[in-house]
Protein backbone atom coordinates (compact mmCIF):
# COMPACT_ATOMS: atom_id res chain seq x y z
CA UNK A 1 0.00 0.00 0.00
CA UNK A 2 0.93 3.38 -0.33
CA UNK A 3 1.85 5.55 2.16
CA UNK A 4 1.65 9.51 2.62
CA UNK A 5 2.63 11.30 5.36
CA UNK A 6 0.67 14.71 5.74
CA UNK A 7 1.89 18.09 7.65
CA UNK A 8 1.14 21.54 8.31
CA UNK A 9 -0.43 23.31 11.58
CA UNK A 10 -0.46 26.58 13.65
CA UNK A 11 -3.82 27.27 12.18
CA UNK A 12 -6.96 25.95 10.84
CA UNK A 13 -6.10 27.12 7.78
CA UNK A 14 -2.77 24.89 7.55
CA UNK A 15 -4.71 21.90 8.22
CA UNK A 16 -8.28 22.22 6.85
CA UNK A 17 -6.75 21.66 2.97
CA UNK A 18 -5.07 18.55 3.90
CA UNK A 19 -8.16 17.47 5.50
CA UNK A 20 -10.05 18.53 2.05
CA UNK A 21 -7.46 15.54 0.41
CA UNK A 22 -8.27 12.80 2.37
CA UNK A 23 -11.65 11.03 0.58
CA UNK A 24 -9.89 11.62 -2.77
CA UNK A 25 -6.20 9.89 -1.11
CA UNK A 26 -8.20 7.06 0.98
CA UNK A 27 -9.99 6.42 -2.94
CA UNK A 28 -6.46 6.24 -4.55
CA UNK A 29 -5.43 3.90 -1.80
CA UNK A 30 -3.17 5.61 0.24
CA UNK A 31 -2.12 4.80 3.84
CA UNK A 32 -2.32 8.17 5.58
CA UNK A 33 -0.40 9.65 8.69
CA UNK A 34 -0.18 13.25 10.09
CA UNK A 35 2.57 14.49 11.91
CA UNK A 36 1.75 18.14 13.95
CA UNK A 37 2.42 19.62 17.23
CA UNK A 38 2.02 18.36 20.38
CA UNK A 39 -0.62 20.27 21.13
CA UNK A 40 -1.67 22.47 18.21
CA UNK A 41 -5.20 23.22 16.80
CA UNK A 42 -4.01 20.34 14.09
CA UNK A 43 -4.28 17.67 16.88
CA UNK A 44 -8.13 17.70 17.72
CA UNK A 45 -9.04 18.45 13.79
CA UNK A 46 -7.14 15.53 12.76
CA UNK A 47 -8.00 13.21 15.81
CA UNK A 48 -11.46 14.03 14.71
CA UNK A 49 -11.22 12.79 11.49
CA UNK A 50 -9.59 9.37 12.13
CA UNK A 51 -5.75 9.78 10.60
CA UNK A 52 -2.90 8.50 12.80
CA UNK A 53 -1.39 11.33 14.22
CA UNK A 54 2.28 11.89 15.68
CA UNK A 55 3.15 14.90 18.21
CA UNK A 56 6.77 16.94 17.62
CA UNK A 57 8.12 19.62 19.56
CA UNK A 58 7.50 23.04 17.40
CA UNK A 59 9.07 26.62 17.50
CA UNK A 60 8.16 29.40 15.59
CA UNK A 61 11.36 31.39 13.56
CA UNK A 62 11.26 35.21 14.12
CA UNK A 63 11.90 38.27 11.66
CA UNK A 64 11.77 40.17 14.79
CA UNK A 65 12.81 40.25 18.41
CA UNK A 66 11.15 38.02 21.03
CA UNK A 67 12.99 36.30 24.11
CA UNK A 68 11.86 32.99 22.19
CA UNK A 69 13.97 33.41 19.59
CA UNK A 70 16.61 32.07 22.14
CA UNK A 71 14.82 28.83 22.76
CA UNK A 72 12.55 27.91 20.14
CA UNK A 73 15.79 26.84 17.61
CA UNK A 74 16.27 24.06 20.04
CA UNK A 75 12.33 22.89 19.80
CA UNK A 76 13.47 22.93 15.87
CA UNK A 77 16.02 20.66 16.47
CA UNK A 78 14.21 18.74 18.78
CA UNK A 79 11.33 18.29 16.32
CA UNK A 80 13.56 17.26 13.06
CA UNK A 81 14.76 14.67 15.58
CA UNK A 82 11.56 13.50 16.22
CA UNK A 83 10.07 13.59 13.04
CA UNK A 84 12.95 11.96 11.28
CA UNK A 85 12.80 8.56 13.79
CA UNK A 86 8.44 8.87 13.03
CA UNK A 87 9.54 9.18 8.93
CA UNK A 88 11.90 6.34 9.48
CA UNK A 89 9.51 4.31 11.13
CA UNK A 90 6.85 4.80 8.17
CA UNK A 91 8.73 4.95 6.00
CA UNK A 92 6.37 6.94 3.58
CA UNK A 93 6.39 7.21 0.01
CA UNK A 94 5.84 10.77 0.00
CA UNK A 95 5.17 13.93 2.52
CA UNK A 96 2.78 16.70 1.78
CA UNK A 97 3.25 19.96 3.14
CA UNK A 98 0.70 22.42 4.23
CA UNK A 99 2.90 24.63 6.02
CA UNK A 100 3.14 26.37 9.41
CA UNK A 101 6.39 26.14 11.15
CA UNK A 102 5.78 22.29 12.61
CA UNK A 103 6.14 21.88 9.15
CA UNK A 104 9.60 22.84 8.74
CA UNK A 105 11.18 19.90 10.70
CA UNK A 106 9.50 17.44 8.89
CA UNK A 107 10.44 18.83 5.38
CA UNK A 108 14.23 18.89 6.01
CA UNK A 109 13.54 15.41 7.83
CA UNK A 110 12.17 13.97 4.82
CA UNK A 111 15.15 15.45 2.52
CA UNK A 112 17.55 13.98 4.59
CA UNK A 113 15.74 10.83 4.67
CA UNK A 114 15.28 10.86 0.61
CA UNK A 115 11.81 11.00 1.28
CA UNK A 116 9.89 13.28 -1.98
CA UNK A 117 8.08 16.05 -0.55
CA UNK A 118 5.19 18.69 -1.95
CA UNK A 119 4.77 21.85 -0.34
CA UNK A 120 1.54 23.91 -0.70
CA UNK A 121 1.95 27.80 -0.74
CA UNK A 122 -1.99 28.93 0.03
CA UNK A 123 -0.51 32.77 0.01
CA UNK A 124 0.94 35.02 -3.21
CA UNK A 125 4.19 34.95 -1.67
CA UNK A 126 5.61 32.31 0.09
CA UNK A 127 5.68 32.56 4.12
CA UNK A 128 8.97 32.09 6.00
CA UNK A 129 8.19 28.60 7.14
CA UNK A 130 7.29 27.67 3.50
CA UNK A 131 10.53 29.51 2.10
CA UNK A 132 13.00 27.49 4.20
CA UNK A 133 11.30 24.56 2.81
CA UNK A 134 11.29 24.94 -0.69
CA UNK A 135 15.20 23.68 -0.73
CA UNK A 136 13.63 20.27 0.26
CA UNK A 137 10.52 20.49 -2.32
CA UNK A 138 10.14 17.62 -5.55
CA UNK A 139 7.40 20.17 -6.28
CA UNK A 140 5.26 23.32 -5.29
CA UNK A 141 1.98 23.57 -5.46
CA UNK A 142 0.10 27.29 -5.80
CA UNK A 143 -2.66 29.11 -5.21
CA UNK A 144 -2.10 32.05 -7.35
CA UNK A 145 -0.58 32.82 -10.87
CA UNK A 146 1.67 35.32 -9.81
CA UNK A 147 3.21 32.79 -6.72
CA UNK A 148 4.86 30.87 -9.68
CA UNK A 149 7.44 34.11 -10.08
CA UNK A 150 8.67 33.43 -6.07
CA UNK A 151 9.24 29.50 -6.39
CA UNK A 152 12.50 27.95 -8.24
CA UNK A 153 12.29 27.34 -11.95
CA UNK A 154 10.55 23.36 -12.60
CA UNK A 155 8.79 23.25 -9.26
CA UNK A 156 5.93 25.42 -9.55
CA UNK A 157 2.76 24.25 -10.53
CA UNK A 158 -0.60 25.61 -10.31
CA UNK A 159 -3.22 23.68 -8.62
CA UNK A 160 -5.46 26.28 -6.35
CA UNK A 161 -6.23 25.00 -3.09
CA UNK A 162 -8.37 22.32 -1.97
CA UNK A 163 -11.83 22.68 -0.26
CA UNK A 164 -13.84 20.56 1.23
CA UNK A 165 -15.76 18.35 -0.65
CA UNK A 166 -19.54 18.63 1.28
CA UNK A 167 -19.39 22.65 0.58
CA UNK A 168 -20.04 21.79 -3.03
CA UNK A 169 -23.08 20.10 -2.41
CA UNK A 170 -25.48 22.51 0.01
CA UNK A 171 -29.46 22.47 0.04
CA UNK A 172 -30.59 25.82 -0.52
CA UNK A 173 -34.29 25.25 0.50
CA UNK A 174 -32.01 23.83 3.80
CA UNK A 175 -30.50 27.72 4.16
CA UNK A 176 -34.22 29.00 3.37
CA UNK A 177 -35.66 27.35 6.13
CA UNK A 178 -32.79 27.91 8.59
CA UNK A 179 -32.72 31.68 8.33
CA UNK A 180 -36.52 32.21 7.67
CA UNK A 181 -35.97 34.06 4.55
CA UNK A 182 -37.99 34.72 1.70
CA UNK A 183 -37.65 32.41 -1.63
CA UNK A 184 -37.45 35.50 -4.60
CA UNK A 185 -34.89 38.09 -2.79
CA UNK A 186 -31.39 37.99 -3.24
CA UNK A 187 -29.18 36.70 -0.03
CA UNK A 188 -25.57 38.38 0.74
CA UNK A 189 -23.57 36.01 3.30
CA UNK A 190 -21.06 37.91 5.24
CA UNK A 191 -17.86 35.90 6.80
CA UNK A 192 -16.02 37.81 9.44
CA UNK A 193 -13.20 35.18 9.37
CA UNK A 194 -12.94 32.76 12.13
CA UNK A 195 -12.37 35.21 14.39
CA UNK A 196 -14.63 37.46 13.06
CA UNK A 197 -13.54 40.89 12.18
CA UNK A 198 -14.80 43.69 14.23
CA UNK A 199 -14.15 46.13 10.49
CA UNK A 200 -16.36 43.87 8.80
CA UNK A 201 -18.84 43.36 11.12
CA UNK A 202 -19.42 47.24 11.86
CA UNK A 203 -19.46 48.20 7.94
CA UNK A 204 -22.32 45.59 7.68
CA UNK A 205 -24.50 46.63 10.07
CA UNK A 206 -23.35 49.91 9.81
CA UNK A 207 -25.54 50.12 6.28
CA UNK A 208 -28.20 47.16 7.21
CA UNK A 209 -31.11 49.77 6.62
CA UNK A 210 -30.08 50.68 3.32
CA UNK A 211 -29.07 46.63 2.41
CA UNK A 212 -32.33 45.56 3.74
CA UNK A 213 -34.80 47.07 0.81
CA UNK A 214 -32.72 44.98 -1.60
CA UNK A 215 -31.19 42.05 -0.10
CA UNK A 216 -31.54 39.34 3.01
CA UNK A 217 -28.32 39.09 5.02
CA UNK A 218 -26.72 36.10 6.80
CA UNK A 219 -24.01 37.44 8.89
CA UNK A 220 -21.38 35.10 10.35
CA UNK A 221 -19.82 37.54 12.85
CA UNK A 222 -17.56 35.54 14.62
CA UNK A 223 -17.73 33.93 18.78
CA UNK A 224 -18.81 36.61 21.22
CA UNK A 225 -19.86 39.13 18.52
CA UNK A 226 -23.85 38.92 17.91
CA UNK A 227 -25.61 41.94 17.89
CA UNK A 228 -28.52 41.69 20.85
CA UNK A 229 -30.10 45.29 19.17
CA UNK A 230 -30.76 43.45 15.55
CA UNK A 231 -31.95 40.25 16.86
CA UNK A 232 -35.16 40.89 15.87
CA UNK A 233 -34.38 42.80 12.14
CA UNK A 234 -36.78 41.09 9.09
CA UNK A 235 -33.80 39.71 6.22
CA UNK A 236 -31.15 40.14 8.35
CA UNK A 237 -29.81 36.84 10.58
CA UNK A 238 -26.35 36.43 12.58
CA UNK A 239 -24.72 33.37 13.55
CA UNK A 240 -21.12 33.19 15.93
CA UNK A 241 -20.21 30.37 13.97
CA UNK A 242 -21.57 27.58 11.72
CA UNK A 243 -20.05 23.87 10.95
CA UNK A 244 -22.05 21.70 8.55
CA UNK A 245 -24.58 24.57 7.79
CA UNK A 246 -22.10 26.28 5.64
CA UNK A 247 -22.56 24.45 2.84
CA UNK A 248 -26.36 25.17 3.05
CA UNK A 249 -26.00 28.69 3.47
CA UNK A 250 -23.17 29.15 0.55
CA UNK A 251 -26.00 27.23 -2.08
CA UNK A 252 -28.28 30.14 -1.08
CA UNK A 253 -25.81 33.04 -1.25
CA UNK A 254 -25.89 35.46 -4.34
CA UNK A 255 -22.87 37.41 -2.97
CA UNK A 256 -20.49 37.42 -0.64
CA UNK A 257 -18.61 39.74 1.69
CA UNK A 258 -15.29 37.94 2.70
CA UNK A 259 -11.60 38.61 4.35
CA UNK A 260 -9.40 37.38 1.80
CA UNK A 261 -7.68 35.25 3.76
CA UNK A 262 -6.08 32.77 1.08
CA UNK A 263 -8.38 29.59 1.92
CA UNK A 264 -11.77 31.32 2.42
CA UNK A 265 -11.67 32.77 -1.44
CA UNK A 266 -10.75 29.39 -2.56
CA UNK A 267 -13.89 28.29 -1.37
CA UNK A 268 -15.60 31.48 -2.99
CA UNK A 269 -14.09 31.04 -6.22
CA UNK A 270 -14.47 27.06 -5.87
CA UNK A 271 -18.52 27.83 -5.40
CA UNK A 272 -18.40 30.86 -8.39
CA UNK A 273 -19.69 33.16 -5.71
CA UNK A 274 -19.29 37.03 -6.87
CA UNK A 275 -17.46 38.63 -3.96
CA UNK A 276 -16.91 41.87 -2.24
CA UNK A 277 -13.41 41.39 -0.31
CA UNK A 278 -11.70 43.43 3.20
CA UNK A 279 -8.24 42.00 3.10
CA UNK A 280 -6.62 42.47 6.99
CA UNK A 281 -4.98 45.63 6.84
CA UNK A 282 -0.70 45.27 5.97
CA UNK A 283 -0.79 46.72 9.92
CA UNK A 284 -1.95 43.35 11.85
CA UNK A 285 -0.23 40.72 9.23
CA UNK A 286 2.75 40.67 7.10
CA UNK A 287 0.43 41.97 4.04
CA UNK A 288 -0.53 38.89 2.63
CA UNK A 289 -4.55 39.28 2.06
CA UNK A 290 -4.14 42.54 0.62
CA UNK A 291 -2.10 40.52 -2.21
CA UNK A 292 -4.68 37.80 -2.39
CA UNK A 293 -7.31 39.76 -2.87
CA UNK A 294 -5.34 42.03 -5.76
CA UNK A 295 -4.71 39.08 -7.55
CA UNK A 296 -8.64 38.07 -7.71
CA UNK A 297 -9.72 41.05 -8.27
CA UNK A 298 -6.66 41.29 -11.23
CA UNK A 299 -8.39 37.88 -12.70
CA UNK A 300 -11.80 39.30 -12.65
CA UNK A 301 -13.35 37.33 -9.63
CA UNK A 302 -13.82 40.16 -6.92
CA UNK A 303 -14.28 43.99 -6.02
CA UNK A 304 -11.95 44.80 -2.95
CA UNK A 305 -12.05 47.48 -0.43
CA UNK A 306 -9.87 48.51 2.06
CA UNK A 307 -10.28 48.44 5.83
CA UNK A 308 -10.29 52.32 5.16
CA UNK A 309 -12.64 52.83 2.53
CA UNK A 310 -15.41 51.10 4.22
CA UNK A 311 -17.99 54.20 3.91
CA UNK A 312 -21.71 53.55 3.02
CA UNK A 313 -21.48 55.85 -0.08
CA UNK A 314 -18.56 53.13 -1.27
CA UNK A 315 -19.72 49.49 0.06
CA UNK A 316 -22.89 50.16 -1.43
CA UNK A 317 -22.64 50.47 -5.27
CA UNK A 318 -20.31 47.92 -5.22
CA UNK A 319 -22.13 45.34 -3.78
CA UNK A 320 -25.35 46.34 -6.13
CA UNK A 321 -22.43 46.07 -9.39
CA UNK A 322 -21.58 42.46 -7.81
CA UNK A 323 -25.17 41.40 -8.14
CA UNK A 324 -26.23 42.88 -11.25
CA UNK A 325 -23.53 41.27 -13.32
CA UNK A 326 -22.87 38.72 -10.86
CA UNK A 327 -23.10 36.23 -14.30
CA UNK A 328 -19.44 38.45 -15.46
CA UNK A 329 -17.66 37.28 -12.20
CA UNK A 330 -18.80 33.71 -12.93
CA UNK A 331 -17.50 33.63 -16.13
CA UNK A 332 -14.16 34.62 -15.09
CA UNK A 333 -14.00 32.08 -12.29
CA UNK A 334 -14.97 29.37 -14.64
CA UNK A 335 -12.13 30.00 -17.08
CA UNK A 336 -9.73 29.75 -14.13
CA UNK A 337 -6.85 27.25 -13.43
CA UNK A 338 -7.18 27.42 -10.03
CA UNK A 339 -10.01 24.74 -9.42
CA UNK A 340 -10.30 21.51 -8.90
CA UNK A 341 -7.50 21.67 -6.86
CA UNK A 342 -8.33 18.11 -5.18
CA UNK A 343 -7.79 16.36 -8.57
CA UNK A 344 -4.81 18.25 -9.44
CA UNK A 345 -2.79 17.83 -6.06
CA UNK A 346 -3.91 13.97 -5.91
CA UNK A 347 -2.72 13.68 -9.20
CA UNK A 348 1.03 15.55 -8.66
CA UNK A 349 1.01 13.03 -5.64
CA UNK A 350 0.11 9.96 -7.79
CA UNK A 351 2.72 11.08 -10.27
CA UNK A 352 5.84 11.81 -7.43
CA UNK A 353 5.18 8.37 -5.73
CA UNK A 354 5.47 6.57 -9.47
CA UNK A 355 8.77 8.14 -9.42
CA UNK A 356 7.27 10.69 -12.53
CA UNK A 357 9.15 13.32 -11.01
Amino acid sequence: MKRIVLTGGGTAGHVTPNIALLPKLRELGYDIHYIGSYEGIEKKLIEDVNVPYYGIASGKLRRYFDPKNFSDPFRVLKGYGEARKILKKLKPDVVFSKGGFVAVPVVLAAKHLHIPVIIHESDMTPGLANKISLSAATKVCCNFPETMGYIPEGKAVLTGSPIREELLHGNKLAALNLCGFAANKPVILVIGGSQGSVAVNDAVRGILPELLKKYQVIHLCGKGKLDSTKTDMEGYIQFEYVKKELADLFALADVCISRAGANAICELLALRKPNLLIPLSSNASRGDQILNAESFENQGFSEVLTEENLAPTIILPIIDKLYEKRADYVAAMEKSGQSDAISKITSLIEEVTSGKK
